[in-house]
């Protein structure tokens, strides 16, 4: 059961580094969509709110290749066992359920879903803060022009 454990938190710790990563990312485009100046604000705060989702998908899909490759090294399933579907199952906390780990790594699964709930909890974080910087951003923009013609 130790064995488990150990395994769980340095994949999760993997995890979190590339979920920092992407944050970095997401915080960078959010820091300079005030630098790009579309025609429409609301052209601008759709290409960052798609450009962090996208860099927080790709985060989430490495991932969930770290837990499959993972699952391969350790043996957690059986051979035949789709080990991408079987890792996405558990670290979207899916749970079809159809796939099982062998017993001597049963905790495996629910040690994938703690790390899942986790990450996506950070995405939904990280996308309401670019979405808050980047509205700061337009508004501060858009203000000296209003003031202009008053």
């Amino acid at each position: 059961m130790l064995l488990q454990f150990v395994v769980g938190v340095l994949v999760s710790a993997i995890n979190i580094g590339i979920h920092a990563l992407a944050t970095v990312v997401a915080v960078w485009i959010a820091r300079h969509a005030g630098s790009w100046r579309p025609d429409s604000p609301k052209l601008n705060l759709m290409g960052v709110m798609i450009a962090s989702a996208a860099v927080l998908q790709v985060a989430h899909t490495l991932e969930v290749m770290v837990w499959t490759l993972t699952y391969g090294v350790i043996g957690a399933a059986a051979p035949e066992s789709e080990l991408l579907y079987f890792a996405f199952v558990n670290y979207t906390t899916l749970g079809y359920g159809d796939i099982t780990p062998l017993r001597e790594w049963r905790l495996i699964g629910p040690l994938t879903a703690m790390n899942g709930v986790l990450l996506f909890g950070w995405s939904a974080a990280i996308l309401f803060e670019v979405l808050r910087k980047t509205l700061d951003q337009i508004e501060a923009g858009e203000r000296p022009s209003v003031q202009r013609n008053a």
